[in-house]
């Protein structure tokens, strides 16, 4: 008999930006990375004889975990990965939810029925991660082993070791939950499963909503559409938002010349699709972000113009999915960073900006303000 710790990877890219990842290879985030020490503590006093993990990045980071202090070799294989998700890989959840209502019902509560172009099915995941689980091992008769692999992953792995259908089928485990398997010739015995006692505060659900009823609409994973400065409503909505950033930010409106900034913002659009963005959660405008692939250029860097939330939807952990999606648009453009300006009066702003991996470069000149310089690697 082989004894398997199956694990989920820790916090990555995806998780944080509400964003699909399937075989989208996202980075650990800083709280994955404490997640991850928190597993490593977990398993401190656990021998372990392998560790296994899918090739992806954020499982190869978090099995590091385990290797911490074991002279092991990492053994990764591509049959540990995620579904594939298809034309939804890297996408906006909030997007999805809104573009395909029914296929991200049944990818939250009848992944046995869920498809979309390019995407891998139920039953051939189902195939690769029991059949990767029984060969690893039958390689440890009689070995402990830890293997690290996805969310779906492993939830639907866990369906065929536990004879479940959609109907009854687990939740989602958090980052680095842990199952514990028995597993003797093709019998697997689930001891327990998505176990996250380990991390305390440093839960990923404990921060998010969506997971807590996956039969309702998610309006707490924003999308974002087009802004077109040269219609009066978009245009007001841009200035009203950003009339609004200006003060929060300097205390009032002096110095805000609404007629320069529209100006910049109907430049910004028609020399870079895609720009120009409205926040939208559900149908329901929520903010504006704006970002200039010019500025910053030099530098490797993408530079954000504004990002701006309408007061309704701030302090709930919505304002990262601006950053994940500038990112996004900044990394296909082979940007190595993002960079922006602060007031340096704006200690909330600084303060949210820092907790997401933003570092101060400089302080420069600003119109009203000094501001300071600040930097995240994408």
């Amino acid at each position: 008999m082989t004894t398997i710790y199956l694990i989920r990877h820790a916090e990555a890219e995806g998780n944080l930006f509400r964003r699909a990842q399937g075989h989208w290879n996202g980075k650990i985030t800083e709280r994955g990375k404490k997640q991850i020490d928190a597993l490593a503590e977990r398993f401190r006093d656990i021998h372990i004889d392998a560790v296994y993990s899918s090739d992806l990045d954020r499982t190869v980071e978090t099995a590091g975990a385990i290797l911490r202090g074991r002279n092991l070799e990492l053994h990764k294989t591509e049959r540990l990965r995620e579904i594939c998700m298809g034309v939804w890989e890297g996408q906006p959840w909030g997007e999805l939810s809104y573009r395909y209502p029914e296929e991200m019902y049944k990818f939250n509560n009848d992944i046995e029925h869920w498809a979309v172009p390019g995407s891998e099915s139920f039953e051939s995941v189902q195939r690769r991660i029991t059949g990767a689980i029984l060969d690893i091992a039958a390689e440890n008769e009689g070995r402990t082993v830890a293997v690290v692999s996805h969310g779906m992953a492993i939830k639907i792995f866990l369906m065929g070791a536990l004879g479940l259908t959609s109907e009854n089928a687990m939740m989602h485990g958090d980052n680095t939950s842990v199952s514990l398997l028995h597993v003797d010739g093709s019998k697997i015995d689930v001891e327990y499963y998505n176990d996250n006692s380990h991390l305390g505060e440093l839960s990923t659900f404990a921060k998010q909503v969506w997971w807590r009823d996956t039969k309702k609409e998610d309006m707490t994973s924003l999308r974002f559409e087009p802004l077109d400065p040269k219609r009066d409503a978009d245009a007001a909505f841009y200035l009203r938002c950003y009339r609004d950033s200006w003060v929060v930010a300097h205390g009032s409106d002096s110095g805000f010349v609404s007629s320069v900034y529209l100006s910049s913002a109907r430049s910004h659009a028609a020399k870079s699709p895609g720009c120009l963005l409205k926040v939208m959660s559900g149908s329901t405008p929520a903010g504006v972000l704006e970002l200039d692939p010019r500025r910053g250029r030099e530098d490797g860097c993408g530079w954000i113009s504004l990002l701006y939330l309408l007061p309704e939807y701030r302090s709930h952990g919505l304002g990262v999915q601006l950053i994940g999606c500038a990112a996004a648009y900044f990394d296909a453009l082979g940007r190595r960073a993002l960079r922006l300006h602060v007031a340096v009066t704006n200690e909330h702003a600084i303060g949210f900006y820092e907790h997401y991996g933003f570092r101060r470069l400089r302080t420069d000149a600003g119109v009203s303000s000094e501001q300071y310089l600040m930097e995240r690697p994408i």
